[in-house]
């Protein structure tokens, strides 16, 4: 494979800095562009000379040009992740991901980028008619007062503007929607990070099986990729993806909330009381993605999530005094 110029927005996040480290890998130029909001470049910090870093905010039009010039390809992965966002600051997550699009389609055509990997979501189709979900599913904004649906509406917004641009202005734009990836070091704001720092607390106690409120009634389903399966499967999607076309990368190994909980507990070789509580509004049900597409470009995920977990269970155990001051042992 030839060696080209990336720019990856976004590349200091958790996501963006497993690409990068992928790409460096691989022997490609690698120029990232973050403001380091959520992500940290402390994440590359042992390759830190194997690449070029923009320390900018993904709004600033001027700055995204010129980290955009010389690139062969734009990675845009800049975005504000984490459930908790959308329901608590909204407002910021669609002018990030609407202005954000907007100035990397704007910067890839004033200097002739050719190709363009869009990051979306699952979250854009929101409760699916059917599980496994391909990517054919109707995308819907099911209730625009609901602010969790902000993160979704930004990146409905984004598939748009990079197919229909991609059209007639890009040799190539392929989309990739991540089904909860996960890992260590992957932040603090998401479901497997927060079960792992509130089992930790529950076990200074003496009682088991310990008591495990969480929200819902715990069948709910979801899908969890290991950090290093995505990255394998983004990269397929980089390498190989058709034009003008959207692939799932995920697991199709669906689980229930309450049966992570009990994989947590397991961890920390406790048995686990699953106390329900209120569901999240506006929370999906079932979420499995149907990965065939992406198969047909070989891709095959390595890890179960029995695999990946203590891998992540360990890594925020012993790092738990890391945690921010305003996380509490009520989230989650």
């Amino acid at each position: 494979m030839n060696s080209k110029t990336y720019l990856v927005t976004g590349g200091a996040g958790f996501c963006g800095s497993a690409l990068v480290r992928r790409l460096v890998q691989d022997g490609h130029h690698v120029r990232v562009l973050d403001n380091q909001s959520r992500g940290s470049a402390r994440r590359l910090s042992d390759i830190k000379h194997d690449f070029e870093f923009v320390e900018a905010d993904i709004r600033d039009a001027e700055v995204v040009q010129r980290a955009t010039k010389g690139a062969d390809c734009v990675c845009h992965l800049a975005f504000v992740n984490g459930t908790e966002f959308f329901y608590t600051k909204p407002e910021l997550v669609l002018e990030v991901g609407v202005k954000g699009i907007v100035n990397v389609v704007d910067a890839c055509l004033k200097h002739g980028v050719g190709e363009l990997v869009l990051a979306s979501s699952s979250e854009v189709y929101q409760c699916p008619p059917v599980i496994p979900t391909d990517e054919r599913v109707p995308l819907s904004i099911p209730d625009p007062l609901n602010p969790r649906y902000s993160y979704a509406a930004g990146k409905i917004i984004s598939e748009m503007m990079a197919i229909n641009y991609g059209r007639t202005h890009f040799q190539r734009v392929v989309i990739f929607r991540p089904h909860n990836v996960y890992g260590p070091d992957m932040g603090w704001e998401h479901v497997v990070p927060q079960f792992v720092l509130r089992m930790r607390e529950l076990c200074q106690e003496a009682a088991n099986p310990i008591r495990f409120p969480i929200q819902g009634a715990g069948k709910e389903t979801r899908s969890f990729v290991f950090i290093d399966d995505f990255i394998d499967g983004l990269m397929l999607v980089i390498e190989q993806g058709e034009h003008l076309s959207i692939y799932n990368i995920g697991t199709m190994e669906e689980i229930t909330i309450e049966e992570l909980a009990r994989l947590v507990g397991e961890y920390f070789c406790r048995k686990v009381e699953i106390v329900p509580g209120a569901p999240t509004r506006g929370g999906t049900p079932r979420r499995c993605p149907d990965i065939t597409l992406l198969a047909g470009l070989g891709y095959q995920p390595r890890y179960s999530l029995r695999d990946g977990l203590p891998i992540v269970a360990k890594w925020y155990d012993e790092n738990a005094h890391k945690a921010p001051k305003s996380w509490t042992a009520e989230k989650g």
